[in-house]
């Protein structure tokens, strides 16, 4: 994409997603995320009625008196944006490819999030970490973001889900929450998705295309792994290969949809071919609803 196409693409993303965060989100996002998390201030003497899980024990042995800390509610929230920019994103088969529907998810949140004076930071991801802006706030800031993700520089093609969580558990020591976006092609993320969550809310966006949930019939097909390279025939006029296929790519959902309800995580699945406006705006109303 040459620069002056580039600096269109990111000028559309921000006036689509400002009138989509004014128009559905603004209101939904604060509602969840505004005041989520408690900043340590002090301490002070036991009164009766204090919550005893609030006793600061260390500084109660040292004073020989019973002392409880104090808090202040956090006015502003940290939210890292993880994106895949792996070669599987380049995939695309209707109205977009991955890649550009990350993109979108990515300015649609960073913009809520700056209207709610919260920080945004990017950790850009293949199998190793490949861009990481820290958290700020800011129009210029945000549409930065948005161009990093929207044309990613990268130096590998394969997919680590584990890098950028382990970067972000090492790189952020307060709470934040953490938009991991991606299609979610990968293995064995279980243990670092639980390390990470300790600490910090994990919220996954899984990006999923039709074709890979179903082959169309079309014949004998090569098939190119983007990852890899590698070039595979298939014959998409079977029916039971196209039955195969289908039926693994449910269990590889269905597998994921598992361990997000193990780690006890919402999950929001967005299509290529639909709105990618609504999945959002459902999301944050069914968390706003619980809390």
């Amino acid at each position: 994409m040459l620069p002056s196409e580039l600096f269109q693409a990111v000028r559309h993303l921000e006036i689509v997603a400002r009138r989509a965060v004014n128009d559905h989100l603004a209101g939904q996002y604060h509602s969840v995320f505004k005041g989520r998390g408690m900043d340590f201030q002090d301490v002070r003497a036991y009164q009766p009625g204090d919550d005893i899980r609030v006793i600061d024990w260390n500084v109660s042995a040292r004073m020989n008196e019973l002392h409880v800390k104090q808090f202040v509610e956090e006015r502003e929230l940290t939210v890292f944006l993880l994106v895949d920019a792996s070669a599987s994103q380049s995939f695309g088969t209707r109205h977009r490819r991955k890649q550009e529907t990350a993109a979108q998810l990515s300015a649609l949140i960073a913009f809520s999030a700056i209207k709610n004076n919260d920080r945004v930071g990017l950790i850009l991801f293949t199998d190793q970490v490949e861009v990481f802006i820290p958290p700020r706030k800011g129009r210029k800031h945000v549409l930065r973001v948005i161009k990093e993700v929207l044309q990613p520089g990268v130096e590998k093609r394969g997919t680590c889900l584990s890098t950028p969580l382990e970067y972000l558990a090492r790189i952020s020591k307060r709470r934040s929450v953490a938009f991991l976006i991606s299609d979610f092609l990968d293995q064995d993320f279980e243990k670092a998705l639980k390390i990470t969550q300790r600490r910090h809310e994990v919220i996954p966006l899984v990006i999923v295309d039709p074709m890979e949930s179903s082959i169309p019939k079309m014949g004998i097909v090569h098939f190119e792994d983007p990852e890899t390279g590698e070039v595979v025939a298939v014959d998409t006029s079977s029916k039971a290969v196209r039955e195969a296929f289908r039926a693994h790519m449910a269990r590889v959902r269905r597998d994921q949809e598992r361990t997000f309800r193990k780690l006890e995580m919402d999950s929001v699945h967005v299509d290529t071919g639909e709105d990618h406006i609504e999945p959002l705006v459902r999301y944050f109303r069914r968390r706003a609803a619980r809390l």
